[in-house]
């Protein structure tokens, strides 16, 4: 690498993308910001702080922020997407022009676009059909990163020149970046966990205890893992900071946004006025249904998705579904040790020998 600093451009201008600036320009990287709104552009510039999504947070002074797309990336070696997965592909339409096939393309959107199921960085490959594609992912909330606390996150790329290029531009002494190769998975993981932040909001709200937390967070990682390998992902990557990780981080804290919504959702609020109290993008309510139309039509077993899709948009209480899901059917624990399958068909020949007549399994009874 040489001795000039790297030059970064991030585009969005929301937390976690403000956050992941600062630290860049904190390792001496040339840092430029893209945002639409210009007053947030200005007060950037001007205060250095993000008033609208990290307001007590002081931004390197080094960040510059624009409104002007061409001039942040015309000279860019890599660029942080930090976009709602909403206003993904868009925003990459828009930014093409000035993108070059030597950079280095990195989404930090933990999300999922409706038409064709598809992930972040599958928009970036479609949109740019670059080489230099990868996605940052992990238990990373924003504002404890903003205050310099202890993390870790990941960056996932087939590409090692992406892996190492992430790996220098924004590991310091509070924010440690790990490798990974499945990127697929990193990403997927990302996207799932936030449907099991808003199930273990609404369980917080209602009042349950750490028991049933444990089992909510270790039966979100089954069916995880369990769509996961259905989709081609490496089961193992759920075992990493991107999987398990970021599942405890966002089912533990009241700073993780969908958890928020779910406990909202606990207290009986509906479901358009929990994310309107957020006043932030929680992208796990869309993915819980995306998700549970995906599993349905792939024909993966995911109860905690199937209760939570019925919770936010068919109106069951959250009380109701969770006795339900306790009532459901009982399967194994791990599944790579002991297949659900393998579970079923014990229980059916158990059910099939106690319905069959003394006699038939040689035993006698008394006349």
């Amino acid at each position: 690498m040489s001795d000039d600093p790297m030059r970064v451009a991030v585009l969005g201008g929301g937390s976690f993308g403000t956050a992941l600036a600062s630290i860049a320009a904190d390792n001496g990287a040339e840092v430029c910001q893209w945002l639409r709104d210009t007053d947030l552009v200005e007060q950037i510039n001007r205060e250095h702080r993000n008033g609208r999504y990290l307001p007590d947070f002081a931004m390197n002074p080094a960040v510059k922020a624009s409104s002007d797309m061409q001039a942040v990336l015309e000279r860019a070696e890599l660029v942080l997407v930090a976009i709602p997965s909403k206003a993904f592909r868009d925003v990459v339409r828009q930014a093409r022009p000035w993108l070059r096939s030597d950079q280095i393309l990195v989404s930090t959107t933990k999300g999922i676009q409706e038409e064709g199921f598809k992930l972040m960085s599958q928009i970036l490959q479609e949109e740019t059909g670059f080489t230099h594609i990868g996605v940052i992912s992990g238990p990373n909330l924003a504002s404890e990163i903003a205050q310099k606390q202890l993390t870790a996150t990941v960056v996932a790329s087939d590409d090692p020149l992406t892996r190492t290029r992430v790996q220098q531009a924004l590991s310091c002494d509070y924010f440690r970046v790990y490798a990974s190769n499945d990127r697929y998975g990193v990403e997927l993981g990302g996207a799932l966990k936030n449907i099991y932040a808003i199930a273990a909001g609404m369980a917080a709200a209602l009042g349950m205890g750490e028991n049933t937390r444990s089992m909510l967070m270790t039966r979100a990682l089954a069916e995880m893992g369990r769509f996961a390998v259905d989709q081609g992902a490496n089961p193992m990557t759920f075992l990493g900071l991107a999987g398990v990780g970021d599942l405890i981080v966002t089912c533990s804290s009241d700073l993780s946004r969908n958890y928020r919504v779910g406990y909202a959702l606990g207290q009986g609020k509906s479901l358009d006025d929990a994310v309107a109290a957020l006043g932030q993008v929680a992208e796990g309510v869309n993915t819980v249904r995306l998700v549970r139309d995906k599993a349905r039509e792939a024909g993966v077993y995911m109860p905690l998705a199937e209760g939570l899709y019925q919770v936010l948009f068919q109106g069951v209480p959250a009380r109701e579904m969770a006795r339900m899901l306790m009532r459901g059917e009982q399967s194994s624990d791990v599944e790579f040790l002991l297949s659900r399958e393998d579970v079923q068909r014990a229980h059916r020949r158990v059910e099939a020998a106690d319905d069959q007549p003394d006699a038939c399994r040689g035993e006698t009874r008394d006349e």
